[in-house]
């Protein structure tokens, strides 16, 4: 099977370098500015569970220039995603199915309706890595699970084949055919995660040390789980305490990407994940007070603001 890894940051970077490195046939596809650093630094991957280099990355920055494709492991940014998708089109011309590893569910309903249901798996990923200045990835903690499962009966086979492709990789590839409920649990987690830890600056140590900043994460936990509730998702309350056991077992240094994005002025994932959850809600007349309150906090970092930008004058 041809894979084509779409995007190139710290997530497609560590899955795709994983599967270069197990011999499996993949290219990324990529920006040109990626490319560049591609080119002159190639591929490093820097992780407890082993490091792996590549002085030569197979990449394309046109569809023009992959032939085929079979599998498409999607790894942009939410705010990424409309601007990929005309490219994603062409490659399921080619004969690829999207396996997105994005945060959030809101992108399932733009991705199927674009791509058709049939071409689009579900999938999520379980791992804290962001890029050096060379672009190559710096893995935090062993964890680097990577669940994938059919949204449709009809799409059973292929994922027992896309299984059996990662199964060489040395990361943990984990096929659950409760995918929709496990893309919503890491929703549930992210957005409390991501949430709290932007709008306090803080790594999860320091916030868990003030039980008064802690609770907010909480009480995030529980809004998204009555979210998935009215949207049919059989989210539990043992999944709720689940969570909040993830919060206490997290390493005291342990931050969001969103968290990282916000320190180096970086845009931020904010509308896919906590606009995307009050888009939702209102749509079901409900409403998510504490996502709404971080939602409003972090706003005026959204599309970026550089250290200066923040400073008093």
């Amino acid at each position: 099977m041809k894979i084509v890894i779409f995007g190139a940051g710290a997530l497609g970077a560590y899955y795709g370098g994983r599967l270069l490195e197990s011999g499996r046939d993949a290219v990324f596809f990529v920006r040109e500015k990626r490319a560049e650093k591609l080119k002159r630094f190639g591929l490093a991957i820097h992780s407890p569970n082993g490091d792996a280099a590549f002085t030569e990355v197979p990449f394309a920055t046109r569809t023009e220039e992959i032939g085929k494709a079979d599998l498409v492991l999607l790894a942009v940014k939410g705010y990424h995603l409309r601007d990929a998708l005309p490219a994603l089109e062409e490659l399921v011309k080619k004969g690829g199915k999207v396996l997105p590893i994005l945060n959030g569910v809101e992108h399932y309903e733009v991705l199927q309706k674009k791509l058709g249901k049939e071409n689009v798996l579900g999938g999520l990923s379980y791992i804290m890595a962001s890029l050096d200045e060379h672009g190559h990835v710096i893995h935090a903690n062993p964890q680097d699970a990577l669940l994938f499962g059919p949204l449709a009966p009809s799409q059973e086979d292929f994922c027992a084949q896309v299984e059996d492709l990662f199964r060489p990789a040395s990361f943990t590839a984990i096929k659950t055919d409760a995918i929709e409920t496990a893309i919503w649990e890491k929703y549930m987690f992210i957005t409390a995660f991501s949430g709290v830890t932007s709008a306090a600056d803080l790594p999860i140590g320091i916030i868990r040390s003030h039980p008064e900043t802690l609770e907010i994460a909480r009480q995030i936990v529980k809004e998204m789980k009555r979210l998935a509730n009215l949207y049919q998702v059989p989210l539990t309350e043992e999944q709720v305490e689940k969570t909040e056991q993830i919060f206490q077992a997290l390493p005291e240094e342990g931050t969001s990407s969103m968290h990282r994005d916000k320190k180096k002025g970086l845009p931020l994932e904010l509308d896919h994940l906590h606009g995307a959850a009050l888009r939702m809600a209102e749509r079901k007349k409900a409403k998510l007070p504490y996502i709404q309150f971080v939602y409003q906090l972090l706003k005026p970092y959204e599309k970026g603001l550089k250290p200066s930008e923040t400073a008093a004058p």
